[in-house]
This record gives structure tokens, C-alpha cells and sequence, in this order.
């Protein structure tokens, strides 16, 4: 009988033993988490340099508007094509200088406002144009004469449409990445110019000054690209700490033969 009782008392003891260290475990503090890697958008960065042409620039071809005389009048000095545009010192215009790696997953929302390409003189301004996927893009006639507007991407959707004057803006958006989208219209042979499309707000169209500046970059390593219609792709990889304003100048070199995208 004392035995049993004996037991009883021991597996009372035991079962307030576990019931008390259980308690204390509850209450023990939780180790903290590792910390999700992320980036600080306090802290951000900049990528901004000057593109350049090493050599004479090439001649840029006359254009004749005698079957549209109505634009010809906006040209009385003449005009030529836009594929070499250069200021002071070399600097080129139209190139794309743009992130081509390093941002991840991150995802981009396409600003409200849209893009827009004026048909003026029967010529597109501006010649490139770069904007985001998904972004509305609005095409302006200002020609008492009427035009069309033929894209001819790979990656998007093919669209032809025509623009009498005085009508309404033609919106559309493109909704994948794509670099560069040739654009012609159809009835003014010498119309040419390109649409850019990113996923990301980071890029940059030179004018004559040949000056770019990629603002609001997450801190990080990436890729760098400077495209132009007649002489290719650049590239270098840099990085760029918290609040770092990074210099990255691009040079072209000229040379006898060009690989321009065809616009046929």
C-alpha cells in the first residue's frame, strides 16, 4: 500500500516538473528572423554620363518631300534623316541608355501619363522614343496631310493604322519589353523612327548633348546599355552604393560599314 502510494507521489511531482517547464518555454522570447533582404528605398542611386561619337559623323541623306508639298514648306533649308544626330564635341544623339540586368523581380507600375509621337513635316518627333510596357502611347498629326503609323515589332503585337488630318490621337500600348521597335508609315517612305519598350522605368534617350541620367536606381550591380540605330549596343557593368551618383560614359567608334535595322 505505501508502495503505491509511493508511485502516485512520484508521477504527481513529474506531471508539475513538465507543466512548469512547459510554461517557461512558452514564455521563453522567439530568436529573431533573419532579415529579408530588400532594397532601401531611402538611400537611392544615380547612373549619369555623356555618350560620344570617335570619329567623323557619317553624312545623313537628303529627303525629298516634292509629293508632299504642304510639309516641304516646313523645310525650307532642306532635310535630311535622323540616323547620325550629333552636337559639340561629338556627343551623339538617340542613343537608348537603359538597365538591361540586375533588377531582379522587382516589378515597375507604367507612369499615368502617356507617350507621345508628333507627325509634324512629315517627320516623327521625336525620332526614338522610349517609354514603359503597358504605358499608353498617343500618336499626334499635326500635317494638313494624312499619315499612318506602322510599328513592326518582334516581341509585341503588329499594328497598322491610319491618321487623316485633324483627327484624334491614336492611343495604344505595347505590353512587352522590346528594344527597338522599328516604326514607317506606309505612305512617306522617308518616315522612320524606333519605339523602345522597357519593364522598368530605368532608361534614358540622349539629345544632341549626348547626356543621360538614370535616376532612383536601387543600390545594386548592373548592366548598362547605350543603343543606337546605326551603330549597335554598348555595354559595362558597374555598382552603385546607397546615395552613389555614378559616371559611365559610352564611345562609339566609327566605322567604314553600319548594321542599321531594316525598315523594309
Amino acid at each position: 500500500m505505501k508502495a503505491k502510494l509511493y508511485l502516485i507521489i512520484l508521477v504527481v511531482l513529474a506531471l508539475l516538473v513538465w507543466a512548469r517547464s512547459g510554461r517557461n518555454m512558452a514564455a521563453a522570447p522567439r530568436a529573431p528572423e533573419s532579415p529579408t533582404a530588400a532594397a532601401d528605398a531611402s538611400t537611392p542611386a544615380a547612373v549619369s554620363g555623356v555618350v560620344k561619337l570617335d570619329g567623323p559623323a557619317p553624312a545623313n541623306k537628303p529627303i525629298s518631300m516634292v509629293k508632299e508639298p504642304e510639309c516641304m514648306k516646313m523645310h525650307p533649308g532642306g532635310v535630311t534623316n535622323e540616323e547620325v544626330v550629333t552636337g559639340s564635341d561629338g556627343t551623339l544623339a538617340n542613343v537608348i541608355v537603359y538597365i538591361s540586368e540586375g533588377l531582379g523581380d522587382r516589378t515597375f507600375d507604367p507612369p499615368s501619363d502617356p507617350a507621345v509621337i508628333e507627325q509634324k513635316g512629315c517627320m516623327y518627333h521625336p525620332h526614338v522614343l522610349a517609354m514603359q510596357a503597358n504605358q499608353k502611347i498617343q500618336i499626334v498629326n499635326s500635317d494638313p496631310t494624312s499619315h499612318n503609323i506602322h510599328p513592326l515589332p518582334m516581341n509585341n503585337r503588329e499594328w497598322n493604322k491610319s491618321q487623316p488630318p485633324g483627327q484624334p490621337p491614336i492611343e495604344a500600348t505595347f505590353a512587352r519589353e522590346e528594344i527597338a521597335i522599328p516604326v514607317k508609315c506606309n505612305e512617306h517612305p522617308w518616315m522612320r523612327g524606333y519605339i523602345a519598350v522597357f519593364k522598368h522605368p530605368f532608361f534614358k534617350v540622349t539629345s544632341k548633348d549626348g547626356r543621360f541620367e538614370l535616376k532612383n536606381l536601387p543600390p545594386g550591380e548592373y548592366t548598362v546599355v547605350a543603343w543606337h540605330e546605326k551603330f549597335g549596343s554598348l555595354e559595362q557593368r558597374i555598382t552603385v552604393g546607397p546615395k552613389e551618383i555614378k559616371t559611365v560614359d559610352f564611345v562609339f567608334k566609327v566605322r567604314k560599314s553600319y548594321n542599321s535595322a531594316s525598315l523594309q
